[in-house]
């Protein structure tokens, strides 16, 4: 530690992304990236962007993308923010929504940097059991009028995958009516059902989305929020006091590049849906337990391996895959949905590895 530091720093624990290692002949399947890349409408667009427009500062709205986003789910642009990535978005949000001096609710299995804004931010949370089987009970999440500060789920959940039916988030909306439930839908495009339809009538509900996954452009970092104006208006306070220029031009021009190809959007994702499927089947064939996945990843388990060996024989060979030393989750890996070929290589592994054990 450095003197340096202030008394914060000294007490946070980062969160810790995936491997980006740089292998030959690798099969990156560890931090749950498209295959596909993105539509060649959003490469033309970064390509044919003005040049010289890059020595002037981008708009700090986002106004031309801030409508494609509305016009695409159904909301009115006064209801969007859109951020560097979604991970900004989060930060933004636990910042604006969260800070009330009570505990925000969040399930003990799922993306850890949730806990990571809550110490950053001093927010005290409770990380709140999922059942045996990795699944959310509502009820769980019931607490006193006044003693909760909020609540937060992905869904489908990570790194679990599994979906939450849309009847249960409105159930949870019901329960907190005076405080922001905000539902992180990364993966929400590979099977899982979109809560953006319950923002009409629920003023509390903050949905979180990202063009990292299932539009191929994590290397763009560009996430949005859509909710109601006054939830989007809490988030432009904290944006605008922090960074009023998030998003650069070409990050925006292939943003909304990327809204007007819908047709390979919606071909992508059956894709990856359909590998995945593939992916799981091949698994347990090998003896695998498959959590039921709604995302563009599977998470597994081998009763008869130990998943942090399996995960460094497999680097062993050029393939990734992501292992967290977590309770409950230990002996779970989880892997991202590759192209077809990438996951028969990954298969053929580990019938390997389980065979030699």
């Amino acid at each position: 530690m450095s003197r340096f530091w202030s008394p914060l720093v000294k007490q946070l624990t980062p969160y810790v992304a995936g491997e980006q290692a740089r292998l030959p002949d690798l099969v990156k399947l560890n931090t749950n990236e498209n295959p596909y890349g993105p539509a060649p409408e959003v490469l033309a667009a970064i390509a044919h962007a003005n040049a010289d427009d890059l020595r002037l500062y981008p708009d700090p709205a986002a106004s031309a993308l801030r409508r494609v986003i509305a016009a695409h789910h159904g909301v009115q642009a006064d209801q969007v923010f859109v951020g560097n990535g979604s991970d900004e978005v989060l930060a933004h949000a636990f910042h604006a929504l969260f800070q009330h001096g009570l505990p925000v609710l969040m399930p003990d299995v799922s993306y850890s940097f949730y806990p990571v804004y809550c110490r950053l931010y001093g927010i005290p949370h409770e990380q709140v059991p999922l059942k045996a089987d990795f699944c959310l009970d509502v009820q769980d999440y019931a607490r006193p009028a006044g003693q909760v500060g909020g609540v937060v789920l992905a869904n489908p959940n990570a790194p679990t995958g599994i979906a939450l039916p849309l009847a249960d988030i409105e159930a949870l909306l019901c329960l907190h009516p005076d405080r922001v439930v905000l539902v992180d839908e990364a993966y929400v495009d590979f099977g899982g059902e979109s809560a953006v339809s319950l923002i009409a009538r629920h003023p509390n509900l903050l949905v979180v989305q990202t063009l990292s996954k299932s539009r191929g452009l994590a290397g763009l970092r560009v996430g949005y929020a859509l909710g109601s104006v006054e939830l989007i208006e809490g988030l432009a306070r904290v944006k605008d006091s922090f960074n009023s220029y998030p998003l650069d031009r070409l990050a925006q021009a292939g943003a909304v590049a990327s809204f007007g190809a819908d047709a390979y959007f919606r071909q992508t994702c059956a894709r990856v849906m359909q590998s995945r499927e593939r992916l799981s089947a091949g698994l347990r064939e090998l003896g695998f337990q498959v959590l039921p996945s709604a995302a563009n990843f599977v998470f597994a388990t081998h009763p008869g391996q130990d998943a942090g060996e399996l995960a460094q024989r497999l680097r062993a060979q050029a393939i990734l895959v992501r292992h967290f030393k977590l309770p409950r989750i230990d002996p779970f890996l989880r892997i991202s949905v590759g192209t077809d070929a990438e996951c028969g290589r990954l298969l053929g592994a580990l019938n390997t590895i389980t065979r030699s054990s």
